[in-house]
This record gives structure tokens, sequence and C-alpha cells, in this order.
């Protein structure tokens, strides 16, 4: 199973009055492994970034202004996203915006190069209905650092957004976790860093073992004969 998790920044709220995208940013997932192939660009909107925008993402047109155009990268970008199913975070903002780009190249919609589409957010409102679902508000709940996240930023809040799927999706309510199987990055760079300690057995003592045969008479006394750890035959070591 291969996905993408994408997140764009964008000049503005509405693709429908214009507004065009400045970031993309997206990382791969194959069987709910990060593989370390992404995919980043920033782009020249051909337009003035607002004010709301800039205080979220900080790029400036003139940042901007020497990066391509979205009808530069889109074959690269399409290229990526191909055949994977794209993970998104209120995916019909980034979607909007997505087709919003493709239609300017008469290049069809999303949904034409992709598996599908999972929206995180819709997710996350399923599992913790009536609370705060950003993206913050599930690192924060799933403790995922996003500590280095002082503003927006396409690549950065799609790894993170990686690893907050595979926190949401993992199955911890079964009690059958696989732990040898899929995990976010995170898991198993502390897995495999983790030194292999050698299991220490510590045997009773005579006396510990002498306090312990009296204890269980007490209970076998207490009980009139039903004590069950001396009713239990006890397998050598």
């Amino acid at each position: 199973m291969r996905q993408i998790v994408l997140d764009t920044e964008t000049t503005g709220l509405s693709a429908g009055l214009g507004d065009r995208i400045v970031e993309i940013g997206a990382v791969e997932m194959v069987n709910r492994r990060l593989t370390g192939n992404h995919f980043h660009r920033y782009v020249n909107p051909e337009r003035k970034v607002g004010a709301g925008a800039l205080r979220v993402h900080g790029l400036t047109d003139d940042f901007l202004s020497d990066k391509p155009k979205f009808s530069e990268v889109a074959a690269a970008l399409l290229d990526f996203i191909r055949g994977g199913e794209l993970v998104i975070h209120n995916a019909p903002f980034d979607v909007e915006f997505l087709n919003a780009e493709l239609a300017r190249m008469k290049r069809g919609v999303v949904a034409d190069h992709c598996a599908g589409v999972f929206d995180t957010l819709v997710h996350a409102r399923e599992l913790h209905p009536g609370r705060k679902n950003s993206l913050d508000a599930l690192c924060e709940r799933y403790a995922i650092s996003n500590a280095h996240r002082k503003l927006h930023g396409a690549l950065l809040d799609a790894e993170l957004l990686a690893e907050v799927y595979l926190a949401m999706t993992r199955g911890q309510d079964s009690l059958a976790i696989d732990m040898g199987g899929a995990t976010n990055a995170g898991d198993a760079i502390r897995r495999a860093a983790r030194p292999k300690v050698p299991l220490i057995v510590r045997a009773a003592s005579d006396i510990e073992q002498a306090d312990h045969a009296k204890a269980l008479e007490a209970i076998q006394k207490e009980s009139r004969g039903r004590c069950v750890w001396l009713a239990t035959p006890v397998t050598p070591r």
C-alpha cells in the first residue's frame, strides 16, 4: 500500500476567489513505513500573498518571485502522487487548490491521478468528537514533538501529519499491536538505538523460599485447604 502524505501553503483561503498555491510538501509511505522519499517545491503564485497567509507561513512575495510556477512543477508532482492514496488534513481545502491549479492546465482533477484521498481531520473528529483536532492539537495528543514548528511549512507539516496518521490508525485499542510491524519514524529510530540488555533472573534465596512456604501454609489453614498455589503443580524451570 503506497500513501502520500501531502500539505500545501497558499496565498489565502479561497481558491475560488483566485488564491494560489505557494508551497507543496509530501512524504511517501509504503506499507505504513516512511520510505524517505519526499516531494517539496516552493511555487511562484503569480499574485500577492495575503497578509493573513503571510502570518501563517512567512513566505513573502520577494522570496517567491524567482520560484517556478505551478505549471513547471506539476508534472513532477503528478508523477510523485500517481497511484498512491493521498493523506491530507482537512483534505477539501488542499484538493480544491490543487484542482484549481490543474484546471488552469487542463490536466483534470487530483482524483484522476491518485488512488483516493484519506482526510485525517474527518478521522480525528470520529475518534475525538468535541475536541480540538488541529495538527498541533493532535501532535500534543499523540506525544509527537512539534517544538521546531514556529511557522506552517508544507513539508514539515506533511512529516508531522505522517506521524499523526500512523499514531491514529495503529489500532492500540485492540491490544493486538504488532510491535515488529508498521510504526512511525521516531519509534523505529528509538528501537534501533536501544541497547540490547540481557535479562537478569534472580533466584529466591533459601530464606525467601522458607518464608514463602510459611505464608502458603497460613493461607491453606485460613482457607480450610483451598490454597490454589498449593493445589497447582509446580513445573521445574
